[in-house]
């Protein structure tokens, strides 16, 4: 089965509705030179103020977009989160669940990945579900511990159709904002082993046809080594989304793939 290939764009807390329009513009000036066919899925992911904004613009190339984060009910009083049906209403198809910030700043858990991935499927979202190690546990031996764990308690029970369905980013914590990124045989080898997981808690199949991408200070100098491991189907792109030419690199980078 063939798998996606994906770059998706995190702007984190970044940009206003003006300026985010304006790097949308942007971005999509810089990619007309480029032919369509060569072109991955593009997703945006813009702070949700402007989602709508941005998502009904008209440009080019046809990008998606998606939140930065997604609840699982549908209403209710939990002030600050995004229910699905708000997503979707607001022109996106994507939400990225679980990211290392989530985790370490606001409580996230294992748990309640489970529980945001499973509404989102649900609701007929595409999740990207963040998984990774900090230093610690990498220098501590604990890389795949730690990985397993959160596969088996953040995916465990759901329902994955493999290409087309849920996202798994490999997201090294120590390499996030740092300047330092995995080598292309240290992503190469977390792939495979999520891969292997996936194998076994579903089946080969679906294995095969999940995208699994890569996020941990992409830039356009790095990415062709990353993105030619046969296990890396993409990447989830930080600060280097923010910046025209770089992230235009990126997606130019995919396309020897």
């Amino acid at each position: 089965m063939s798998r996606d290939l994906i770059i998706a764009g995190n702007w984190k807390m970044n940009t206003t509705p003006t300026t985010g329009e304006d790097l949308v513009t942007a971005i999509d000036e810089r990619l007309s030179s480029m032919p369509p066919e060569n072109l991955p899925q593009i997703v945006l992911c813009p702070p949700a103020t402007h989602l709508a904004r941005l998502a009904s613009m008209t440009t080019r190339h046809p990008f998606q977009f998606g939140a930065q984060n997604v609840h699982w009910a549908e209403s209710g009083a939990f002030t600050g989160e995004l229910a699905p049906s708000m997503i979707l209403a607001a022109g996106a198809s994507w939400a990225i669940i679980g990211h290392s910030e989530r985790r370490r700043y606001f409580g996230e858990t294992d748990e309640t990945v489970r529980k945001r991935a499973e509404r989102a499927l649900a609701a007929g979202l595409r999740p990207i579900v963040c998984i990774g190690e900090t230093l610690e546990e990498r220098q501590a031996g604990a890389t795949f511990d730690v990985l397993r764990r959160q596969l088996k308690v953040g995916l465990e029970g759901l329902t994955l159709t493999g290409k087309g369905g849920l996202v798994i980013a490999y997201e090294p914590v120590w390499a996030i904002g740092t300047g330092v990124n995995a080598t292309a045989g240290q992503a190469e080898e977390a792939h495979r082993f999520i891969r292997d997981r996936i194998a076994e808690m579903w089946n080969s199949e679906i294995a095969s046809g999940t995208s699994i991408l890569y996020g941990g200070s992409v830039t356009d100098q790095n990415a062709s080594e990353l993105l030619a491991c046969p296990d890396v189907d993409g990447a989830l792109v930080g600060g280097a989304s923010l910046k025209v030419d770089q992230f235009a690199g990126i997606i130019a980078a995919t396309g020897a793939k």
